[in-house]
């Protein structure tokens, strides 16, 4: 288990506070072991282990506390054996029917420290979500960035040099889970494409009830081919008119944010940088893991240029910033990114093999002019940073602890 130090010091200002703590994120990405970290902490703290309680609602063993009520009548007859606070550590708590109104009754009612994670960005946005508004704070949790995949991959393979890793990095993407197959190339296109399903039958399919399942696998087929290209929900419908399927831009709307609510995907809106406003139209989407992509979709090589661009967008989502597509006149920005009123710019490309690349990649610049950190990220060995604009290889760009 690596630690993970990125969020933990994010939520160890909240441990112990009567405030809710809820991790999201995509399945599998680590959020039940950011409870087992949390419970390290606590346990190194002098916290006994006899004072946690801990349900994983994917475990068949809990089915029957998967309303509200059963819930919190067991909790409430657990918590009358614990001498002192009683830590709450609840797994997949969107299992549970009306999980909130539980979760605020044992907040009221119980000296407790509550612990959630969920795999939908909805869990927190619906009705019952006001029994809790001001109540919680939220941590979205994302696959390995490329230093975590580092640290458990650098055990397995010692010799290989920083090259070798990000190739392996390209196609196997962060999911924690491919450590303990150690990156064993069919094993994890297996675990992978499982995954997918599971994503796409339970946090989709099931938790939207979508009837026409073909159409979602349609959509998702194409909006994964497409990562990291502007394109509009019409676009798209004409696209699969020409497959036979006739489709309203609304539906594929909902099914895209289907799909952005199971953190399968990210949408990138695209500003206007001279009119500062927000476009109204052709997004960009991400995935959030670009191992997934390989796996269920090939590829990642042949499309380097999308793929470098989706590891640097999850890179920039880890490190808390807001990201916007960049559109200044005629050129476009890839990412314009803000955190508490600082700006930072970046240019990917694959490689800056030409003079055309060179002047295209950096005059992206040319109207822009504040003095935040403009960068062009690429492969390229040599750095070829002019007029002020930064240029990076990406692995040392995504290494670094701090852009500025």
């Amino acid at each position: 288990m690596i630690k993970r130090e990125l969020y933990m010091s994010r939520i160890r200002p909240f441990i112990g506070t009567d405030l809710i703590k809820v991790m999201t994120g995509i399945r599998r990405c680590g959020k039940s072991v950011m409870l087992e970290l949390i419970k390290q902490e606590l346990t190194a703290s002098g916290i006994s282990p006899s004072q946690f309680i801990s349900i994983n609602f994917e475990d068949m063993n809990y089915s029957h506390l998967q309303t509200a009520k059963a819930l919190h009548d067991e909790i409430t007859k657990k918590a009358m054996t614990i001498n002192g606070k009683v830590y709450l550590f609840f797994d997949e708590i969107q299992e549970v029917q009306d999980w909130e109104k539980c979760i605020n009754s044992l907040r009221v009612s119980l000296d407790c420290d509550i612990y959630i994670t969920g795999s939908n960005a909805k869990l927190l946005s619906g009705e019952l979500a006001t029994y809790l508004a001001g109540r919680y704070v939220e941590f979205i949790i994302y696959p390995f960035s490329f230093s975590e995949f580092l640290d458990l991959y650098r055990p397995i393979a010692p010799d290989e040099p920083l090259q070798k890793c990000f190739q392996q990095y390209l196609l196997s993407g962060g999911m924690p889970y491919l450590s303990n197959i150690r990156y064993a190339e069919e094993a994890s296109r297996q675990y992978l494409h499982d995954l997918f399903n599971s994503v796409q039958l339970k946090d989709i399919v099931k938790r939207n009830k979508i009837r026409d399942v073909d159409l979602l696998e349609r959509i998702l087929s194409y909006v994964m081919a497409n990562i990291g290209t502007t394109f509009s929900a019409t676009s798209l419908a004409k696209f699969l008119k020409n497959e036979h399927r006739s489709v309203a831009p609304e539906t594929i709307l909902n099914y895209i944010k289907y799909c952005c609510d199971a953190y399968l995907f990210y949408q990138v809106k695209r500003q206007d940088l001279q009119g500062k406003q927000i476009l109204a139209s052709n997004e960009k989407y991400y995935i959030a893991d670009h191992g997934i992509r390989e796996a269920v979709f090939g590829n990642n090589r042949k499309d380097i240029n999308l793929t470098l661009e989706n590891i640097v967008y999850l890179e920039l989502l880890r490190r808390g910033y807001t990201v916007t597509v960049g559109k200044t006149g005629e050129k476009e920005i890839d990412f314009v990114c803000e955190k508490r009123g600082e700006k930072l710019y970046i240019q990917v490309t694959y490689l800056l093999a030409s003079d055309e690349t060179i002047n295209r990649e950096f005059s992206a610049y040319d109207n822009i002019r504040d003095n935040f950190p403009k960068y062009v990220v690429s492969l390229d060995e040599f750095d070829m940073s002019r007029n002020g604009i930064k240029h990076r290889n990406i692995r040392d760009f995504l290494l670094m602890p701090e852009w500025n």
